[in-house]
């Protein structure tokens, strides 16, 4: 049977605008008819149709603003509903596991936090308290109708296609299957989508935080290790398979220490936490709490806390000023670690940067603390997985029309 082209052309357009719609109001909240309009460039008719398919799958509503105390009627708001579809969260960081319940527009349902087991090590120990985390989620039932999909992010490097993990240094696995193990210990019957920690906190802060409204990005995130996210025209920067990103690693210090991943003097061996620990005088693995005291340290002008952040932020500006040098980014954002120690390291960073960046690249780039703290890998996962719906709405919403019209 022939198809008609022009029809399918028609169809083609017609998810793609659906798609615009969806991502502006995910991305910046509710919007009104005007503003889809100058943020879209679709026309106004095209607006108040597409607006309408998104009402009928009951994935938007409009709703009257709030009186602003002048003449006219204000125009009603494009809101999109959290709770019409749904994604779940998942992170694997080193000293702790978190899940979420995230809606459509980014509103955080229910966020749960805790330490990881000491004794918890192995990749199957972790499925195990990741689904049990899971099902804590007070509204995890209320929504899993709703559930579109699973992001998980996880400080190592990520086969991106298959969530297969090469190596994550710091949790001292290799080659393990995570996106697999993890999505049958779940049995959800969603996408599940596997991706490093500092490429989600990249995309986190683009879409909700620091670097928002920046075309090309370097996120640069500290805690025991070092990773790095890389946004170019918007999107992230995966590599041939899901590898690139992995700054922490750049060797910078020949005569440095032993990393973790094998080499000798990398990035993270001078910037990371256990540096910082060391310089202050504290135990190398003392992990968040030991951090935060030599920040408090810091404040009070302590002698040595100062020299260990003077090292950092020494450091943090010399591979800074290769990334700038290489990429050319506009905005550098320095998260977890990084962000809540910067007032005492953006000194030396910048001192660094001034000595050893171009010129004309340096006067281009601003840098940052994050905005979304140590939160930013999981909100970011959060945006892998609404990834797909977004990228076609339409395939979610004739289902939904046709569930609606027989309510």
């Amino acid at each position: 049977m022939n198809r008609d082209p022009s029809g399918q052309r028609s169809e083609t357009v017609r998810r793609g605008n659906l798609s615009a719609i969806a991502r502006q109001l995910h991305d910046r909240g509710p919007l009104s008819r005007s503003e889809l309009v100058a943020r879209t460039g679709l026309t106004r008719s095209a607006i108040r149709e597409l607006v309408g398919d998104l009402v009928g799958g009951q994935l938007v509503d409009e709703v009257a603003p709030a009186p602003i105390g002048v003449p006219g009627r204000p125009s009603a708001l494009v809101r999109p509903d959290p709770h019409a579809v749904t994604v779940l969260a998942l992170e694997i960081a080193i000293d702790s596991l978190a899940a979420a319940l995230v809606g459509l527009g980014g509103d955080v349902i229910d966020e749960i936090r805790v330490e990881r087991h000491p004794a918890h090590t192995t990749p199957g120990q972790i499925v195990a308290d990741l689904v049990e985390l899971t099902h804590s989620l007070p509204g995890f039932e209320e929504h899993r109708d709703a559930l579109l999909g699973i992001g998980v992010a996880i400080a190592g490097v990520v086969r991106r296609p298959d969530g297969f993990v090469r190596i994550a240094p710091n949790l001292n696995w290799r080659e393990v299957a995570l996106g697999e193990q993890l999505a049958a210990a779940l049995d959800l019957g969603v996408p599940l989508d596997v991706a490093n920690e500092a490429d989600l906190g990249a995309l986190a802060e683009l879409r909700r935080g620091a670097a928002r409204g920046a075309d090309i990005v370097v996120y640069v995130f500290g805690e025991v290790g070092v990773g790095g996210g890389i946004i170019i025209g918007g999107e992230l920067l995966s590599g041939a398979a899901g590898y690139a990103g992995e700054i922490g690693h750049m060797p910078l210090n020949p005569a440095g220490r032993a990393c973790r991943c094998g080499s000798i003097g990398c990035w993270e061996t001078e910037i990371g936490e256990g540096t910082l620990l060391r310089l202050a005088g504290r135990p190398e693995n003392g992990g968040r709490a030991e951090v935060d005291a030599v920040i408090a340290e810091a404040s009070s002008g302590a002698p040595l806390a100062m020299a260990a952040m003077a090292h950092v932020g020494r450091w943090l500006g010399i591979g800074a000023a290769t990334l700038i040098n290489t990429l050319n980014p506009r905005v550098i954002v320095l998260g977890g670690l990084f962000e809540r120690a910067y007032p005492f390291i953006s000194g030396p960073l910048l001192r660094e940067l001034e000595a050893r960046s171009l010129e004309a690249p340096r006067r281009l780039v601003r840098v940052v603390a994050g905005t979304l703290g140590d939160d930013a890998p999981l909100l970011g996962a959060a945006e892998l997985a609404f990834e797909p719906f977004l990228a076609d709405p339409a395939a979610w919403l004739g289902p939904r029309e046709l569930a609606a019209a027989g309510a």
